[in-house]
């Protein structure tokens, strides 16, 4: 189906980001899922979602490259599956 990047999303409120140097540890207290973003542009991109109206412009606003490229693309669709992060209302 792939990710859909023009659309709003933010983190689940039940997700809390742990800062690592690799990048960032998820964790999700309602499935206990935990989830490792290693790379920090990644978690720079996913800490912005809640401050763009898309999740594109979240990725182009840190840094990462439009078109968003199929790895980083990737990885958000793997957390929105997760539940990590969460379609939002566009605002």
């Amino acid at each position: 189906m792939g990710f859909d990047l023009d659309a709003a999303w933010r983190l689940h409120t039940q997700v809390a980001v742990r800062p690592e140097p690799f990048g960032a540890l998820l964790y999700h207290f309602g499935t206990r899922r935990l989830s490792f973003l290693k790379d920090p542009l990644l978690t720079d991109a996913v800490r912005s979602l809640p401050d763009h109206a898309t999740a594109r412009a979240a990725c182009v606003a840190v840094g990462v490259p439009d078109p968003v490229p199929a790895d980083v693309a990737g990885a958000l669709e793997t957390l929105a599956q997760t539940g990590m992060i969460v379609r939002r209302d566009p605002s």
